[in-house]
């Protein structure tokens, strides 16, 4: 099966913020050279996942904030550094409205079948699914 884009692209910059989390949240502009690397013969997943990485890094203390209102009974600090990027992607599209809402909550549940742990489908989610409603989206 041959993924899409748009697909790639999310799986490319969460791979973008794992990698930036991991070295302490350096200037972003710097990972998107590693992003290049990892993509070079394909701009059209490297334009988006770069813009799609440069938007969560930016935005990504208003991202956890909207993520720690909806998760009851954790703390940003317990969930795991997959699950915490899938659901800043998720939901900086679902704030930007980049994409339908069902669309970020599928993608996102994508990311969460393709790299975190088996729990971590259900949790994103109910995470994604709450918010959405909270945005009034679904």
């Amino acid at each position: 099966m041959r993924l899409r884009p748009e697909t790639r692209a999310r799986a490319r910059a969460l791979q973008g913020l794992y990698a930036w989390e991991a070295d302490g949240r350096p200037a972003p502009d710097r990972l998107v050279a590693r992003l290049d690397q990892l993509v070079t013969n394909h701009p059209e997943v490297r334009e988006p996942a770069a813009a799609l990485f440069l938007g969560v890094a930016a935005e990504w203390e208003r991202l956890d904030a909207t993520i720690a209102e909806a998760v009851e009974h954790w703390r940003l600090e317990r969930l795991a550094v997959i699950d915490l990027n899938i659901l800043r992607i998720g939901v900086y599209e679902l704030l930007h409205r980049r994409v339908p809402p069902k669309v970020a909550i599928d993608e996102a549940l994508w990311l969460a079948h393709r790299f975190g742990g088996s729990q971590s489908p259900a949790f994103v989610n109910g995470v994604l699914d709450q918010i959405a409603h909270s945005l009034g989206q679904l």
